[in-house]
């Protein structure tokens, strides 16, 4: 497993973290996402055999977030 920590914009509310942690737990080799409005970003376990940081990404952007 890798760790990944992704800025993300766009969040205002518990319900944003809610959203940004289910779309990214949906993606098969994630392991666990934590994110975190004060700091406005999500850490990522995932497993890299099955997916990687552009899918992660692209996961967070398809729900309505920005990515840096």
């Amino acid at each position: 497993m890798e760790t990944i920590t992704l800025p993300v914009k766009g969040m205002t509310c518990m319900g944003c973290v809610s959203s940004v942690k289910r779309v990214l737990g949906a993606i098969p080799g994630v392991g666990s996402a934590e994110v975190s409005l004060e700091k406005a970003h999500a850490e990522v376990s995932y497993d890299p055999g099955k997916t990687g940081a552009d899918a992660l990404r692209a996961a967070i952007t398809d729900a309505g977030y920005d990515v840096d």
